[in-house]
């Protein structure tokens, strides 16, 4: 029963953490557009953050994403250690990306260490593999959908405004930067609160299989505090901010207008709302990083600093592998510990 309590409050934790890791995904372009100051940015994003339970709940029906997740590894396989240890490594990726700026993915550290550390206890045979190379897949197909969409879409948009007074026109999509900051948020509560219900969910299943009482039979049975705890601390994380990956998603990348923020901001959650759909976890990260890739990319490929993009797709391919090395290394301590 300690161990499942450790599981449920760290798993917590880590939704926090994201909240503010992944802060900047929503708020970056609103806030480097001067629309709203950091601390108004950071407030309106997580009430959207907390709106997408709602919606997930009351309108979707179901929490598809979070039952993705939890199939990562295969339910045989799955035990309150290897749990334990893909969380806490996953803690320790999340916290070094945010203190070195790095915008990685949250949602690929927490698989990679649940995997990883399945992989360390019972080998590959313990890993749903269908799974992993659909979540593989999207790390390179979010920022591309991201990235065409938000070409094509700032394309129709720069011909349709075309006669519009400058000084008008911006001041319009500073307005509008509001709503799709909104929607972004809503896909980023969406998308990452259910990684961490997926992680509970196995949690929770893992521990009915050991007759605990707390336990359940599927992700279907979960009581509703998992998802509203989950959607909570999201909330929460995202109000605490993440300033040093504001400032690279918001101007290092391309210097983004409040016409540009929009479409970036829109086409991140036109992505987000397709995955969802799909029931495929995702990189808010990644998403938001190809839109901001392809609106930078019609004004000219210079335009864009490729540089930077090149260490934001290294640190996005090196998260899975990492976070999986070290729940191994995480899982090989916890037995130590156990034995001794």
């Amino acid at each position: 029963m300690e161990l499942l309590i450790a599981i449920l409050v760290l798993a917590l934790l880590f939704d926090y953490i994201n909240g503010f890791h992944d802060a900047a995904n929503s708020i970056a372009t609103i806030v480097s557009t001067k629309v709203l100051s950091p601390l108004q940015a950071v407030v309106w994003a997580a009430c959207f953050n907390f709106v997408a339970f709602f919606i997930a709940k009351y309108l979707i029906g179901d929490f598809g994403i979070a039952n993705t997740v939890s199939k990562t590894v295969y339910e045989p396989y799955i035990t309150l250690p290897v749990i334990l240890a893909g969380v806490i490594a996953a803690v320790i990726w999340n916290l070094w990306t945010w203190w070195k700026g790095i915008p990685s993915s949250s949602s690929h550290t927490l698989i990679g260490g649940f995997a990883g550390a399945a992989i360390t206890a019972h080998g590959f045979e313990a890993i749903h593999s269908a799974v992993i190379l659909k979540i593989v897949l999207f790390i390179f197909l979010a920022p591309f959908i991201g990235m065409v969409v938000a070409f094509l879409f700032t394309l129709l948009v720069l011909n349709l405004c075309r006669k519009a007074h400058p000084h008008t026109a911006e001041k319009w999509f500073k307005k509008l930067q509001l709503l799709s900051s909104a929607l972004f948020s809503i896909g980023h509560g969406l998308n990452d609160s259910q990684k961490v219900m997926g992680i509970i969910a196995a949690a929770l299943i893992a521990a009915h299989s050991q007759g605990i009482s707390m336990g359940v039979h599927s992700v279907a049975d979960l009581p509703d505090w998992v998802a509203f705890s989950c959607f909570t601390a999201i909330s929460l994380g995202t109000m605490s901010g993440g300033w040093k990956i504001v400032r690279t998603m918001g101007s290092r990348i391309t210097k983004v207008t409040p016409l540009e923020g929009v479409i970036a901001e829109t086409s991140g959650a036109f992505t987000l709302y397709l995955t969802e759909y799909l029931k495929i976890p995702v990189s808010t990260t990644h998403t938001i990083s190809g839109a901001i890739i392809g609106v930078g990319a019609t004004k000219r490929l210079s335009a864009v600093r490729w540089g930077i993009t090149r260490e934001l797709m290294t640190a996005w391919v090196l998260t899975i592998p990492v976070s999986g090395l070290l729940a191994a290394i995480v899982y090989w301590l916890l037995e130590g510990i156990q034995a001794g």
